[in-house]
């Protein structure tokens, strides 16, 4: 089969048995390097993948994907609106809801947080409310029963247990002066949505009680949206707003919580850098080994420069060399890699089965399990990276094998 001088001789000086000892030794440590960087970007980035999965799962199972409110007046015909967005293809549920900030308070304690006022029989069409709070508990929230549910770490944080009274103080204004509204709740019960957002800081109440103590005579504030593709929101909201105009102020989850995600994207950018520096350390060592082989090799390169090859084709000859370590490497690391990730849900409880210990302990983490979810786009730019910088790091030895001058090196042949 016909081939080229340059990779010819290129693997024939890469499997060659004479080379031995610290080059053979370097070459060996750049493939594994890089392997080593490469399985390492894949595996971290697509148990972050899986974070952010679940992350946006958990924020979404107690909040709606897109909202459209009137917070000073309420909404007198919320009927009507509502109707008009079921009839939204991508539309899959709707529900009302009052929104208050205020301080909840039993005996000493004091703690700011969110209630929201819901429609129990309603709310399940744009959450999870229904999965996450138990069915005794929300036959319980019904109008004028002044009944709460509150978050987990919430409920521990003001000390009260299921039955117990607490006070709600909520902000409001009168012709320019302060006057607060306050109002008495029995706790129903607890709920744990995995977010520490809202276990820490959110109350549900009945839409009613709600919407009393925001002084919106009985009408709710808003309307929530819940959607068949929860990404397709902002194409929602623009759609949504276009049609009703700017009477209702508009908003979606992907704002509402842009900062979790923006953490995460940071965080992922960071991680690729650092774990970039494995590559790079593993292309010093290629230029090192290379280094290495033109020096051993140039009686060999002066005989091939006098026998008429050209400077140009000689630096092919290491390029090839350099880049063959470089692209082994890369295949075994993304092999590597897609196998760990594939596999995190094995590996890691054999992890803590064999020494004892917890990855995640529950009592720290809302989230026990490390998920992994492969990008496509990471396992194909990740290796194309990596190659990118195993194939720069070949271009200096392979100029300086040009530059070898034949006649001082035969000089003492």
């Amino acid at each position: 089969m016909f081939q080229p001088l340059e990779c010819f001789v290129g693997l024939r000086y890469l499997r060659s048995r004479r080379r031995r000892g610290i080059v053979s030794f370097m070459s060996t440590a750049s493939l594994l390097g890089i392997a080593l960087g490469v399985a390492a970007l894949i595996v971290i980035l697509s148990v972050m993948n899986g974070f952010e999965t679940e992350l946006r799962t958990r924020l979404l199972s107690m909040s709606s994907h897109a909202t459209v409110a009137q917070p000073v007046a309420g909404i007198a015909d919320w009927p009507d609106l509502k109707r008009r967005l079921e009839a939204d293809e991508d539309v899959v549920g709707v529900a009302p809801y009052v929104q208050i900030e205020g301080m909840l308070a039993a005996g000493p304690n004091l703690r700011p947080s969110l209630v929201r006022g819901v429609h129990p029989d309603e709310e399940g069409a744009v959450s999870d409310f229904a999965r996450i709070v138990d069915p005794v508990t929300l036959e319980q929230l019904q109008g004028g029963a002044q009944r709460i549910v509150l978050g987990r770490i919430l409920a521990a944080a003001l000390g009260v247990d299921v039955g117990g009274r607490i006070n709600l103080l909520v902000p409001n204004f009168e012709n320019g002066r302060p006057a607060p509204k306050l109002a008495g709740f029995v706790v129903a019960g607890t709920f744990e949505a995995g977010i520490q957002d809202h276990d820490a800081n959110l109350a549900l109440v009945h839409i009613d009680d709600a919407s009393e103590l925001a002084g919106l005579g009985q009408r709710p504030e808003g309307l929530a949206v819940r959607l068949d593709e929860p990404m397709a929101a902002g194409v929602f909201q623009q759609r949504v707003s276009g049609a009703l105009g700017d009477a209702y102020r508009y908003s979606n989850w992907t704002e509402e919580h842009r900062s979790y995600f923006r953490a995460i994207r940071i965080e992922k950018t960071m991680m690729t850098v650092i774990l970039m520096f494995i590559v790079a350390v593993a292309a010093f060592n290629i230029v090192a080994s290379l280094m290495m082989v033109v020096t051993e090799k140039e009686r060999d390169i002066a005989i091939l420069r006098t026998c008429g090859l050209e400077p140009e084709r000689v630096a092919r000859i290491f390029f090839v060399q350099g880049s063959v370590i470089g692209l082994a490497g890369t295949v075994l690391g993304t092999l590597l890699g897609i196998g760990l990730a594939l596999n995190v849900e094995t590996i890691v409880p054999w992890l803590e089965t064999t020494f004892n210990f917890r990855i995640m302990p529950g009592d720290v983490y809302y989230v026990t399990e490390i998920p992994a979810e492969i990008h496509t786009a990471d396992v194909v730019l990740i290796p194309i990276l990596a190659l990118l910088v195993a194939v720069l790091a070949t271009v200096y030895p392979s100029r300086r094998a040009a530059a070898v001058a034949p006649a001082q090196a035969l000089r003492y042949e």
